[in-house]
């Protein structure tokens, strides 16, 4: 400690504020598996590296927006990084800010996509399936045909590359707030009709600008995606495909509508600055719609390598003045997501193997390891509301009687269960970092003593 100031009678607080690093395992969270033995694959899977971490720190769950409610990816990171207070402006502003393309302020916008299609009973249109990889082509020239269609109704569509997919811009119309026409659960409902949403339907709410009509905005998208339809069966490109034997691209969907608006940067919203090492285009867009510093990492197959590597770029993007770092990887999800429980465990067993450096890491930073939701590796869901295991390491933390990852043992963890917007401030806490209540340093109350508030001008 320093000295006391002069008429002070406790002396100087030593500056040891720390640097936080989130680590994600999308979709992490699990259920009881009976081939697994009743366990999960968290609680399955051969994870040392893990295990210490949770013997080191102390543990929790992690249920982002309450019991039962099923999260989607974008929806708890808005959360976990401390937006929840602030509109989200819809996925589809995200994947096109991380595609590269610039979104304008203030206008509805969609993700559009062309997708197969089977006829089912009283004329409704059932979605069978997406884009091929080698269907970039015909993707491209099917997206093009469009464009006279969306000239007549006043939008525009700005291909992403690749998949058949586009942002929709629907200039004129302000508000994104309206319904998907992508079923998403393609064998439970068909081609949906778009419909302006209700207000305070949302768990995070869109923005919905004075003088919007999203009634309009609705109606117009779908009359745009009937006719759009209409032009697509009657391709010739469609009809090429047909005789290949290959399944006409003849539906344009429509999903993750939004705008965007004005919003606060990471470090005025949470008072630090921010960095990720993105993992995706939705990770992309994240950071730099917040002004997080970010290095793109792509994927590569041997997942041992490509977490050391991203864990690589934390400690870099610290050293270059980061306090809070997000790191991320998508494979537990995607394993998740073929519904074989022991391919999830495995893919955990894998990505322990590259977190061999998390103790050297949690004795010179605060280190969170969690999921934004679970993706159970059986049953016929999505994403669920079970819980996942949250597991916090650092010199400031105290150990709790956990000695082990996984659900069941993090349900004895001394947070107990956490929910999306409560998880910063308690990382921020313990990286010597909380917001002092009741001290005004800022015109935005953050949950972290902000690191640049605005000095007073300089004597003249």
């Amino acid at each position: 400690m320093r000295p006391p100031g002069y008429g002070e009678g406790q002396p100087r607080l030593d500056d040891d504020r720390l640097p936080v690093v989130l680590i994600v395992l999308d979709g992490l969270g699990d259920r009881p598996i009976p081939e697994l033995g009743g366990a999960t694959p968290s609680e399955a899977a051969d994870i040392p590296h893990l295990d210490a971490l949770a013997a080191r720190g102390c543990s929790g769950w992690h249920v982002p927006f309450g019991w039962g409610a099923a999260p989607a990816s974008e929806l708890a990171h808005w959360a976990m990084f401390g937006f929840a207070p602030v509109p989200f402006p819809g996925r589809a502003v995200l994947e096109a800010a991380g595609a590269g393309i610039e979104v304008p302020g203030s206008t509805a916008v969609t993700h559009a996509a062309l997708r197969t299609s089977r006829s089912g009973d009283r004329g409704q249109v059932w979605i069978s399936g997406r884009v091929g990889a080698d269907d970039g082509e015909d993707a491209s020239d099917l997206l093009t045909a469009l464009e006279a269609v969306c000239a007549r109704y006043g939008v525009r569509l700005l291909p992403f590359g690749g998949r058949g997919e586009s942002l929709l811009v629907l200039d004129g119309h302000r508000s994104g707030a309206v319904t998907d026409s992508d079923p998403f659960f393609e064998d439970r409902h068909p081609w949906l009709r778009v419909r302006a949403c209700e207000p305070g339907g949302d768990v995070l709410a869109l923005p919905d600008p004075a003088g919007s009509d999203t009634v309009a905005t609705a109606d117009l998208l779908t009359a745009l995606l009937r006719e759009a339809r209409s032009v697509l069966r009657a391709h010739p490109v469609n009809a090429a495909r047909a005789h290949r034997g290959r399944p006409p691209l003849d539906v344009l969907t429509t999903k993750w509508s939004g705008s965007r608006e004005p919003l606060p940067t990471f470090a005025e919203q949470v008072g630090i600055t921010g960095a990720a090492g993105t993992s995706t285009r939705l990770y992309r867009g994240i950071a730099g719609l917040l002004g997080m510093a970010q290095r793109h990492v792509a994927p590569v197959a041997d997942l041992a390598t490509d977490i050391r590597t991203r864990l690589a770029v934390a400690d870099e993007l610290i050293a270059a003045g980061a306090g809070f770092v997000h790191v991320h990887t998508k494979a537990t999800d995607e394993a998740g997501h073929t519904k074989d429980p022991y391919a999830k465990r495995d893919v955990l067993a894998a990505l322990d193997r590259g977190l061999d450096g998390l103790d050297a890491l949690a004795g010179r930073a605060v280190v969170a390891v969690t999921g934004d939701h679970a993706t159970p590796s059986t049953g016929g869901v999505l994403h669920t509301g079970d819980p996942t295991p949250l597991v916090v390491a650092g010199p400031t933390v105290r150990a709790d009687p956990v000695t082990a990852f996984g659900e069941a043992p993090a349900a004895s963890g001394w947070y107990g269960t956490l929910r999306a917007d409560e998880l910063l401030p308690l990382l921020l806490g313990h990286a010597n970092r909380p917001t002092f209540l009741g001290h005004r340093p800022t015109p935005r109350r953050t949950p972290a003593l902000p690191d640049s508030p605005e000095p007073m001008p300089g004597d003249r």
